[in-house]
């Protein structure tokens, strides 16, 4: 089955743009859709619906220069994954944007396919497991903090009142599951012939 991504590709120089265009395929396992605008005010803007899957993004634009750029359409989308691409290779630059956040960091005169297409899959990649990790860290922050427990009977009392055994506030909060059993203080407790029957 065919894979498409929409790609926004935030260029002002068309033969840069046309040159991105004719790297990546338009058949094969990933397909690749592509939409350019020059602006960064354009980006944003576009950015406003769905629809991209990842940018394309020149720090050097009409209307924005430098990190800057980065920084604004990261803000406005945290959420889509950025590939940087730069005329300069500028190490300094290239680390203080991976770190607040790009994918990856390009120098344009450097770029081949392969590396294009496997940044764009890596870049795609690593936005689907930090959602999943986002995601993950809200349903540990619904269990975190105090819990009221009844001290007799072990239930919790729930923010709207309502008072449930721990798996069930548990399951109703997280995909977690139980397996109960004995632990070794309540087996002889409970079953001092030691079989349960």
């Amino acid at each position: 089955m065919s894979q498409v991504v929409r790609i926004l590709i935030v260029e002002d120089n068309p033969a840069d743009a046309d040159f991105i265009h004719e790297l990546l395929p338009e058949t094969g396992p990933t397909r690749f859709e592509f939409e350019t605008v020059t602006r960064l005010s354009e980006a944003l803007m576009r950015l406003e619906g769905a629809g991209t899957d990842l940018v394309l993004l020149d720090l050097g634009l009409p209307d924005s220069q430098g990190l800057e750029t980065f920084h604004k359409l990261r803000t406005a989308r945290p959420e889509v994954p950025v590939i940087v691409l730069s005329g300069t290779h500028d190490q300094e630059l290239a680390v203080e944007a991976v770190r607040d956040g790009a994918q990856d960091y390009l120098v344009k005169g450097q770029i081949s396919g392969s590396l294009l297409v496997r940044a764009a899959r890596y870049a795609l990649e690593r936005e689907r497991l930090l959602a999943e990790l986002r995601e993950a860290l809200g349903k540990v922050k619904l269990l975190s903090g105090l819990l009221p427990i009844c001290s007799w009977c072990k239930k919790i009392r729930d923010k709207d009142g309502q008072w449930s055994q721990v798996e069930s506030y548990v399951r109703r909060h997280s995909e977690a599951t139980f397996s109960h059993g004995l632990c070794p203080e309540c087996l002889p407790k409970y079953f001092p012939t030691g079989t349960g029957e």
